[in-house]
């Protein structure tokens, strides 16, 4: 029983009481038994993708859809499940992946319990998984990771370390062109030749223009006649492409140029063709 002055009410009655009721609830602890059956149905809850999946990956397997969806195992997991191809496919690279994380000699002390956590691994090796699920959980406290944390691993895994340009190349090495993206992927397969070196970029020539990019956009060209050879041949194209106005053909040919490492002897015959016929000496 709690009693408040008059004061402390206020001054309304000369004095008042409060009573509060409360209730003692006496916690029972767990019995041996009761602490193992917990432990199994959370083991249940936390396994439940890998068992989704699991189940689906053995009746793909073993056709046990056929009866009902001959050669539409899909078709099958839609009409069953409601679920998408997306979605079957998550859950069994899911349980692949937790096959792994829990069979591996070093078997993972803490494990996945949703498909999410482990999807960006699920396309890396074996050893992979591990390595990443564990540095995962381990820089999550000891706890299971979620798909964030995973994922950022797996993005910085990817990211490759800066190449210093002048530790790539010298001024005047040949290359051919790769895996740009953009509006410059149409240069994808044309040689270049570097004519600047920056921090991590590098300018390169190219058959109508120039353009700054990284190591990883070049293939070094190791042939000593083709490296000997590529920059007359780009100054012939420059020549002519600064001319004044050429026919639409040309054009098109001199971009086939770009592509070309050597000239043939009709393709260079062309070449002198296109030169005397716009009047520029060679």
């Amino acid at each position: 029983m709690v009693t408040k002055s008059t004061e402390e009410l206020g001054g309304e009655t000369p004095e008042a009481t409060v009573t509060v009721n409360t209730t003692a609830i006496q916690i029972e602890e767990l019995t041996q038994d009761e602490e193992k059956e917990r432990h199994r149905l959370e083991l249940k809850v936390e396994r439940a993708f890998y068992e989704s999946g699991s189940a689906l990956c053995e009746i793909r397997d073993r056709r046990l859809y056929r009866v009902t969806h001959p050669a539409d195992f899909i078709g099958y997991c839609r009409d069953r499940f409601c679920k998408t191809k997306q979605a079957v496919n998550y859950l069994i690279a899911a349980a692949e992946v937790f096959e792994n994380l829990l069979t591996t000699t070093n078997s993972c002390r803490v494990l996945p319990t949703s498909e999410t956590q482990v999807r960006d691994i699920a396309g890396l090796t074996p050893q992979k998984q591990i390595e990443i699920w564990n540095e995962a959980i381990e820089s999550y406290g000891g706890k299971v990771a979620p798909r964030r944390v995973v994922k950022d691993i797996v993005q910085r895994l990817k990211e490759k370390p800066l190449v210093k340009a002048s530790d790539f190349c010298t001024i005047g090495d040949a290359f051919m062109l790769t895996r740009l993206e953009g509006t410059e992927r149409k240069y994808n397969g044309c040689w270049a030749i570097a004519f600047e070196l920056r921090d991590f970029t590098i300018a390169v020539d190219v058959y109508d223009g120039e353009l700054a990019v990284k190591p990883d956009n070049l293939d070094p060209i190791d042939l000593p006649d083709v490296r000997r050879q590529l920059p007359e041949t780009l100054k012939r194209i420059r020549r002519l492409r600064e001319s004044g106005l050429l026919d639409r053909c040309v054009y098109t040919v001199l971009e086939s140029f770009g592509r070309q490492t050597y000239l043939t002897d009709f393709e260079a015959e062309l070449l002198t063709f296109m030169e005397q016929r716009y009047g520029i000496e060679n």
